[in-house]
């Protein structure tokens, strides 16, 4: 095996899923699978005889489930691990609660059948799996692979809306806060909005996620937040004490109103390799909000964001970028941090803070 492949163990009951997974990983030059196993007690084995970088784990197989076995995982031997799984609305919840077990990701199986579909998730796929495997997993030794292996031309902001105008909107009384996360973002966003008041002013998110997971992330966080919290549907207001979250592949767009701000919940090509992607929503914020909104990138994988952020900044924006100890993978805040996009660069309990330092002051403060 070439020395600096990231090594992948999949797991998986259907003989097919492992067949085609192998496949699109090593599609890959950087990603090397070195076992398949057809249920947790067959990986147990294989992991004792060669420890991966990556685990891809299935939820529904024979004598365990996944979520059991990861929590094992983790408890004895902590490694990266993306889950996969064909379940859908049914199973939302099933697997947020693999993130909560210490998942790094989330994916969807490929639909074989549409080779479209399958090309744009073979992206994603690996994608994930690259971000894994620099993930920080508490006392996880640290990971050091590069790649700049790129299968497909990555598309910008540009094939959804036109760059900022030169004239940044001025200063109102009314901001609007919009934060991009990936790899690692669901708990770093709990933290964050759970430490925000009601009173905060509207709130549009972009977490890397698949469709159909981002209702249940939303209803979850809706349950832990004094905010509102919900799963953004076009047209819908950026109202204070509101969080919207976009959907699952589909770009989500601040725009203006009069006074008033509201959001676009649009179908369109991957942007960064992303549907979702944080670099269209910053640049609608950009263009819509100018000096009144907030923008704050977190951690993720690659460089989605980055120049959104910077864009936003430019027009008047007040930019924050996590930092690298409490960021899972240390990609998009660091790319926005080297292009000179940020403001402040802060540790995630600070950010729900830093915050509400940067909009209108309100007779509240961040919850202990």
């Amino acid at each position: 095996m070439t020395s600096g492949k990231i090594k992948v163990l999949i797991v998986d009951d259907s003989a097919t899923v492992r067949q085609t997974l192998t496949s699109v990983l090593e599609s890959d030059p950087n990603i090397k699978v070195i076992a398949v196993a057809s249920d947790p007690f067959v990986a147990a084995r294989k992991i004792s005889e060669q420890v991966p970088d990556v685990i891809m784990l299935d939820v529904e197989m024979p004598r365990m489930d996944g979520i059991t076995f990861l929590r094992k995982l983790m408890a004895q031997h902590p490694i990266p691990v993306v889950m996969c799984s064909s379940l859908v609305e049914s199973g939302s919840q099933t697997l947020l609660q693999a993130l909560e077990a210490g998942a790094v990701d989330i994916i969807l199986k490929p639909n074989v059948g549409v080779a479209e579909h399958l090309a744009e998730a073979k992206i994603h796929i690996c994608d994930s799996v690259k971000a894994a495997a620099k993930a920080r997993l508490g006392a996880l030794r640290s990971r050091q692979k590069t790649s700049s292996h790129e299968p497909e031309k990555k598309l910008s902001a540009d094939v959804m809306l036109p760059p900022p105008r030169s004239h940044a909107m001025a200063k109102t009384t009314e901001s609007v806060i919009c934060i991009g996360a990936s790899t690692g973002g669901t708990e770093s966003l709990r933290v964050v909005l759970e430490m925000l008041p009601a009173a905060t002013p509207g709130i549009v998110i972009v977490q890397h996620m698949p469709e159909k997971f981002t209702t249940s992330f939303a209803k979850r966080l809706n349950d832990l937040c004094e905010m509102e919290v919900k799963e953004a549907e076009n047209g819908d207001a950026v109202l204070r004490g509101r969080v919207l979250i976009a959907p699952g592949n589909f770009h989500t767009l601040l725009v203006r109103s009069g006074a008033r701000y509201h959001v676009e919940v649009r179908e369109g090509p991957l942007v960064s390799r992303h549907r979702p992607s944080v670099d269209v929503l910053f640049r609608s914020a950009a263009n819509a909000a100018g000096a009144n909104a907030v923008g704050v990138i977190m951690t993720g994988m690659g460089d989605d964001g980055a120049r959104g952020l910077g864009e936003m900044k430019q027009a008047g924006a007040f930019t924050i970028a996590q930092d690298e100890a409490t960021s899972i993978v240390f990609g998009m805040p660091k790319e926005a941090i080297a292009r000179g996009c940020v403001d402040r660069v802060v540790a995630l309990p600070d950010i729900a803070r830093e915050i509400l330092r940067a909009v209108p002051a309100e007779p509240q403060s961040v919850r202990a």
